[in-house]
C-alpha cells in the first residue's frame, strides 16, 4: 500500500479513542492546508481528545500514533523572552 508521507510527523486530536492493539480510533489532523480524518492505531489505549503524533502511515488513510505532549508547554512564560 502507498504510504501518505505528508501526514507523518503531524499532530492531531483523537475523535475516537484507540483501544491499543484491540482496535483503532479516529484522528483529526491538519494536513495539506485542511483537516482530514484517519484511522489511528496505537500500542496502548489512548483516550478521546488526546493529542497524538503520527509516526507511521499504513496507507488507505490509516496511521500509527503515539501520545504527544508539546515540549514547549513545559516552558515558563517568563523564561521564553529572557536572554
Amino acid at each position: 500500500m502507498v504510504q501518505d508521507e505528508a501526514v507523518i510527523g503531524c499532530t492531531g486530536e483523537l475523535l475516537i479513542g484507540t483501544r491499543g492493539t484491540a482496535g483503532p480510533g479516529e484522528l483529526l489532523v491538519c494536513v495539506r492546508g485542511g483537516s482530514e480524518t484517519f484511522l489511528a492505531w496505537s500500542r496502548e489505549p489512548l483516550p478521546k481528545g488526546a493529542t497524538v503524533l503520527v509516526i507511521e502511515s499504513r496507507g488507505c488513510r490509516t496511521v500509527d500514533v503515539i501520545a504527544w505532549v508539546d515540549p514547549l508547554d513545559a516552558l515558563d512564560g517568563d523564561a521564553v523572552g529572557a536572554g
